[in-house]
């Protein structure tokens, strides 16, 4: 009895292990938030550089409307030289939205990364990113804290 009890429930933890496994990769497959995180990281690996030139022109129609070349390039020295380089960046959460304050409805993803700078040991960086009419991810927005 005791031996069927334990069987019983070592099954039951497995079941359960492998349903949370097979969740978590659908969540990571998830085309969506695939191409979206993707496009952020590229993105981002062009303000890692100091890049703000191609940064800018990689970023969306509204980012690119809202700031001239100059006005991104002093705004991105400002927030990150003095973070020093990343060390380590994981993704914290991956969320969309069809609305946005301030801006027309479409397709938004609004990406928190968790990361590890030189000068500083953590701080979040977030991103909006929108669906354009091509279909591209594009960074529209970003913040540091």
């Amino acid at each position: 009895m005791i031996r069927s009890f334990r069987n019983r429930a070592q099954r039951s933890v497995a079941v359960i292990c492998a349903a949370w496994l097979v969740a978590g990769f659908a969540l990571a497959q998830d085309p969506k938030a695939t191409a979206a995180q993707g496009a952020a990281r590229e993105w981002l690996a062009l303000a890692d550089r100091a890049d703000a030139q191609a940064s800018w022109s990689a970023a969306g129609k509204k980012f690119q409307a809202a700031m001239p070349v100059t006005g991104w390039a002093d705004a991105l020295a400002k927030a990150r030289t003095p973070m020093g380089s990343v060390k380590s960046r994981t993704i914290f959460k991956t969320d969309f939205t069809k609305s946005f304050p301030g801006a027309p409805d479409g397709d938004y993803a609004l990406i928190v990364y968790t990361t590890r700078f030189a000068n500083k040991a953590e701080g979040h960086e977030t991103l909006t990113l929108e669906r354009e009419s091509d279909g591209k991810w594009r960074v529209v927005g970003y913040f540091i804290r």
